[in-house]
């Protein structure tokens, strides 16, 4: 009789796969019977959870190490039918985390229902007892917390909590060791915690001395004296709660400890982020984006705030703004600092799980001396292949202009004295959360670009290959993805195969020749931007000097300025379509001009003032655009098509006049102190 054929790998995986959805179609099912409300029932469909959970990474870990040739016979379309049981095994974890999540939020509800009953039979002065007691071990909690993410934090702390002096921890289940270095403990054993991980797993040693990595999720803290009244006072539903979160963290294996966190994460309301972490949703190197949030303190990290003039110390002269009587122009100022960066690509930047839709990949970049930011804060779009997703690219070829959001070419001013002076790179993403439609930013890592050597020179200007980090720029010895590295071993080979899959990021630094040098020099002291910007900066720079410098009557008036440019343009720099479209029509009157009429500066600064007036008042104006949001699709989509039908009318009619006067045309009213410029009240503004 012949033997029967054996199946092939890829095959093997799909079957597996099938059987997987039929059981979590299943697992389903039960959770919507009325019997899956019990406490009992629910215990084991989280178990079951946990358990279906562990066979979908393992199924999933076998088809990414799956090649095309391992197959015994040509397989058509390998790669799609790979691809598809991957977004499978994807859907799969996504309804068993929404599942465990449910299942254990009914947990708490049910938790604080219990606890409410006991209150209301409590008298009032034990009432204001417990509460108290709730609130210093809610601050000892925090505190508890802070300790787990700074280790210098940890020792000062560790002075006034009894907890933080033993370092030891009671589990909470059985954990069994995964691979080896991890360290096997028993419910209810006492650990003593050597070393405080940031990605969740610490360093532990049993009563034997045995030493290994233990999940921080199966542990609280131990005190002998807090724990022998806290059993006591326990009531048996308390009990039987914490039974159930030990049994649920019982089977947990090792990539799957976050199962046990998402109930501490909805018990303790924990952020946003802290939940994505422990759902498995977002790398634990992943943090909320730090420039994102400078950015919305206010204007001082805003472009808007660099390009205003600066003051002298004495408020009656310019110090950037100076009048060059022989040029008839603003005199050009060096820099210290004065490139040009390219941005070329990321590479191998991890995932975000399936319960976050990403709205945008970007790129922020400021200077930074180690401890502050000392620029605006600049930021580049990125742009990514589906059969790519985790390499990002910059200024892709577009028909007409490249908007300047995705133009990976920047200029960077400084004229900081700091010896430690540099670039800070962090990585981002803007993303709305499926289940509930939150919106957040966060950094997928950062780098610092170091700008001087020790000795003070300036680094030669090449291609730099940048590894990134994980968590903020204060943050040290983070990792972006930890399982990365939890997976090399001690082999050269390996070392160097793994330090190929570590997220990273290829920028260029560019010398200047004498064209750009004196181009810069025009520009603010301090300054980041996007290059395909700059001639239009200059125009407004050159615009400044004669109407604060040259025309002014009376340099010691503070009377305000009537001038639309001076007033409207620094809000270009936020509404980027708008400065595309200005960027647009500028480039077209100026091909028309002739090459006497290009060398003449009077006449093209007259030229500029008659094109902004016809493209960006009526634009920033107009009650058909809606209003400017960040990383909305939509929005975006409604913006652009409304700027292109205009300029396409402004094109046909040879003006703006016409389309201004049609009855089709609707703009807001404006009062007349918006085309006002207040040079002492735009610096109180950005100052506020």
């Amino acid at each position: 009789m012949l033997a029967r054929r054996q199946r092939d790998p890829l095959q093997s995986l799909q079957r597996r796969s099938q059987e997987l959805k039929q059981q979590v179609d299943g697992l389903l099912f039960e959770s919507q019977l009325k019997g899956a409300l019990e406490a009992s029932k629910r215990r084991d469909l989280y178990q079951r959870c946990i358990q279906l959970k562990q066979a979908i990474d393992e199924n999933k870990n076998a088809l990414q190490k799956l090649k095309k040739a391992d197959e015994p016979a040509p397989v058509g379309n390998y790669y799609q039918k790979k691809e598809e049981e991957h977004n499978l095994l994807d859907k799969l974890t996504h309804q068993l985390q929404e599942l465990a999540v449910s299942i254990s939020r009914e947990n708490v509800t049910e938790t604080g229902a219990l606890t409410e009953r006991e209150e209301e039979e409590s008298s009032a002065e034990e009432d204001e007892e417990e509460d108290e007691d709730d609130e210093e071990e809610s601050e000892e909690s925090r505190g508890e917390d802070e300790e787990a993410e700074e280790e210098e934090e940890e020792k000062q702390e560790g002075e006034s909590r009894p907890e933080a002096t033993s370092g030891e921890y009671i589990a909470l289940g059985d954990f069994l060791a995964q691979q080896v270095g991890d360290l096997t403990f028993k419910k209810g054993e006492i650990l003593c915690i050597i070393k405080k991980n940031s990605d969740g797993w610490w360093m532990a040693k049993n009563a034997k001395g045995n030493k290994g990595l233990i999940p921080k999720t199966y542990l609280e803290p131990y005190n002998k004296e807090e724990g022998q009244e806290s059993s006591e006072e326990g009531s048996e539903e308390d009990t039987e709660v914490g039974d159930e979160a030990a049994e649920g963290a019982e089977a947990t294996p090792r990539t799957d400890s976050h199962w046990s966190a998402v109930r501490k994460a909805i018990s303790e309301q924990m952020n946003t982020v802290d939940v994505l972490t422990a759902m498995g949703a977002i790398p634990a190197g992943f943090r909320p984006s730090t420039l994102f949030q400078l950015l919305e303190e206010g204007n001082q990290f805003r472009a808007s705030y660099f390009l205003q003039p600066e003051l002298t110390p004495s408020q009656l002269a310019f110090r950037d703004l100076i009048w060059d009587a022989k040029t008839g122009s603003i005199r050009s100022r060096p820099s210290r600092v004065s490139l040009i960066l390219t941005l070329w690509s990321c590479k191998v930047i991890p995932l975000p799980g399936v319960s976050i839709q990403v709205l945008s990949r970007h790129v922020r970049l400021c200077l930074f001396d180690g401890s502050e930011v000392l620029s605006n804060i600049h930021t580049v779009r990125a742009t990514w292949q589906p059969k790519k997703p985790q390499t990002w690219t910059f200024s892709p070829q577009v028909t007409g202009i490249l908007p300047c959001l995705l133009d990976g070419d920047c200029f960077i001013r400084s004229n900081s004295s700091s010896p430690d002076l540099g670039i800070l790179f962090e990585l981002g993403i803007s993303y709305t959360r499926n289940s509930t439609g939150e919106r957040g930013e966060l950094s997928c890592g950062w780098v610092f670009l170091k700008l001087f050597d020790a000795t003070g020179i300036p680094i030669p200007a090449k291609t730099y290959k940048l590894f990134l980090n994980g968590g903020t720029p204060y943050e040290k010895g983070v990792e972006v993805d930890p399982s990365v590295s939890r997976r090399a071993h001690g082999s050269v080979f390996h070392q160097l195969m793994t330090m190929r899959k570590q997220p990273q990021l290829l920028v260029k630094l560019r010398s200047l020749n004498r064209r750009s040098r004196n181009t810069l020099s025009l520009l603010p002291e301090t300054l980041i931007g996007s290059m395909c910007c700059v001639h239009l900066l200059i125009f407004y720079r050159q615009i400044l000097g004669d109407v604060l410098l040259k025309d002014r009557m009376n340099l010691n008036s503070a009377d305000l300025i009537s001038n639309p440019v001076l007033a409207t343009f620094p809000r270009l720099l936020e509404e980027s379509d708008i400065m595309d479209a200005l960027r647009s029509s500028w480039a077209e009157k100026e091909s028309t001009l002739k090459r006497s009429e290009k060398g003449d500066r009077e006449l093209l600064k007259a030229v500029f003032l008659l094109v902004y007036h016809d493209c960006v008042l009526p634009l920033l104006h107009s009650a058909l655009l809606p209003a400017s949001r960040w990383a909305e699709e939509e929005t975006e989509a409604a913006r652009w098509k409304g700027i292109a039908d205009f300029l396409k009318q402004n094109q046909e009619n040879e003006g703006a006049l016409q389309v201004l006067l049609s009855p089709e045309g609707v703009h807001e009213p404006f009062d007349i102190s918006e085309q006002t410029y207040d040079f002492l009240g735009e610096r109180r503004k950005n100052l506020a």
